[in-house]
């Protein structure tokens, strides 16, 4: 009796044992899966500015947002010397600057990403005139660049000239994407979209333009001025406009050009907008040279004669020099048409003002937001000082910069006030910011946020604790093992109960 109670509790156990096990690998294999990032993801953006190119190096994870990434800046590199549209006689010339920061890229990017890596680059006004003013030398630039990234390692996907709108609306994108409008991490760290989260305006001051961005009011009113964008799955009709020719370097031509052109004199001319006491020699091809100030050009011009222009350091006219830039009568008093005939809704919320805004304000010892008044004051104390004394009030002094930081805040003043018509009550919803965290606000991150949409998420890597083979290989064994178990054990009980059956039997037909 005891010989078949022993192989019956064996059996139990190891079907006992073979069911608990089934589960428990079943279970771990499940729920112990781990998900494993396909890792980083690059691109590499080059911002080809009329006056410099920056290099930027952007990464993001490659399992993606709502089809878009989510992307920081990792690298930032300032090319040495002018923008690209410089080079329109010496295409040839471009490699030299660009190889100095291409291989501190190619460091920063593991080397195994190279050939995977995306280089985009965008030429904004720089270009833009100069394909006006010489198709062919644009096309001969933009070749060279072509030639130049077949011979790098990364997948270089073109050199275009972006149009204004497009420079416009991928600045309003990083600005918003860097001040967390579009995406936020919630409490259990997953991205999500803020609720009800107001977007900011864009104002950007390039070289050769300037752009302004928005959400109007009423999209529904503006729908012909406004572009749609769609990013982590949302509609966005962002009002826009690019004034060419409003750059702080094609603005400073054109005031150069009509001081010229009223100066009683051609040889020398009085800048108001120069400090006092200083005095530089130009060329009439410096300032005359560009498509902005060909109007302006004198019957006799001479591209190589020299023009004295001697700084008065004088803020009020200054003020009224600046004015002349600005056609403020073609709208004929139309609220929603601030100057020079084009249509803008009303400014609204909250704005942040980059790149040539930045520099300028930094320049007065100002940041961040402030009032007008305080704008007003700190412009006209700082337009009042002599050459000499500015030499110990700048943090940072490059002469280039510094004789012109006058004319720039005046043409700040001008362009946000009388052009887009913010005032004392708005001015203070402006903030001047160069950066968020460590990632330049720049119409470039933008322009990488747009292109990762049409870049295809890698699909998550699922790491299993055990092989599936193996895991296979143990489910079919333990169900086996279970089912001889159970076969065994039922085998068992028909027995036990055949042989309780007989003694009986055996009983009933016993003759006395």
């Amino acid at each position: 009796r005891m010989l078949t109670r022993t192989p019956s509790v064996v059996a139990q156990v190891f079907l006992l044992l073979s069911i608990v096990l089934v589960i428990a690998i079943a279970v771990i294999q499940i729920n112990q899966q781990q998900v494993l990032s396909p890792g980083l993801k690059y691109g590499i953006v080059l911002d080809a500015g009329s006056s410099r190119t920056t290099v930027y190096v952007y990464e993001w994870p490659a399992e993606k947002e709502n089809n878009t990434g989510v992307v920081s800046q990792t690298f930032k590199c300032n090319v040495k010397g002018p923008g690209i549209s410089s080079y329109g006689s010496s295409p040839g010339a471009l490699a030299k600057p660009l190889d100095d920061c291409l291989n501190k890229v190619k460091e920063r990017i593991p080397v195994h990403l190279h050939k995977n890596t995306s280089v985009y680059l965008g030429a904004t006004a720089g270009m833009r005139l100069l394909r006006l003013q010489n198709e062919s030398a644009a096309n001969e630039v933009l070749a060279s660049i072509q030639s130049y990234f077949r011979a790098q390692p990364f997948e270089f996907r073109g050199a275009q000239i972006i149009t204004g709108p497009e420079e416009g609306v991928y600045g309003w994108i990083t600005a918003n994407y860097l001040m967390g409008n579009f995406l936020e991490r919630n409490l259990w760290r997953t991205w999500v979209h803020p609720y009800r989260k107001a977007t900011m305006g864009a104002l950007d001051l390039g070289g050769a333009s300037t752009q302004i961005s928005f959400i109007p009011e009423d999209p529904e009113e503006h729908l012909n001025s406004t572009l749609q964008v769609k990013l982590y799955g949302y509609n966005y009709n962002v009002y826009t406009h690019s004034y060419q020719c409003y750059g702080r370097d094609e603005a400073e031509k054109r005031l150069l050009a009509l001081l010229h052109q009223k100066s009683k004199t051609s040889a020398n001319v009085d800048n108001p907008c120069y400090p006092q006491n200083y005095n530089t020699a130009l060329t009439m091809k410096d300032f005359f040279g560009s498509l902005c100030t060909q109007s302006l050009r004198p019957a006799n011009y001479y591209p190589n004669q020299l023009v004295n222009f001697h700084g008065t350091g004088d803020p009020g006219l200054c003020q009224e020099m600046v004015s002349l830039l600005f056609n403020l009568t073609a709208c004929r008093d139309r609220e929603d048409c601030p100057f020079n005939g084009i249509h803008q809704p009303k400014v609204k919320g909250n704005f942040v003002a980059f790149s040539g805004f930045y520099y300028t304000i930094n320049a007065l010892n100002l940041s961040g937001q402030f009032s007008l008044d305080d704008f007003n004051s700190s412009m006209w104390f700082f337009c009042s000082q002599s050459w000499a004394q500015l030499q110990f009030m700048l943090p940072k002094f490059e002469e280039k910069y510094a004789r012109s930081y006058c004319f720039s805040a005046n043409f700040i003043y001008y362009l946000l006030v009388h052009g887009y018509n913010f005032n004392a009550e708005t001015w203070p919803q402006i903030h001047f910011q160069k950066e968020v965290g460590n990632s330049s606000i720049a119409w470039s991150l933008g322009y990488m946020l747009s292109l990762t949409n049409m870049i295809p998420a890698e699909g998550k890597l699922i790491q299993l604790p055990l092989k599936p083979s193996l895991f296979a290989g143990l489910l079919v064994f333990l169900t086996a093992t279970a089912l001889l178990c159970l076969l065994f054990l039922v085998y068992l009980c028909v027995m036990s109960h055949q042989r309780k059956d007989v003694p009986r039997v055996e009983h009933v037909f016993i003759p006395e």
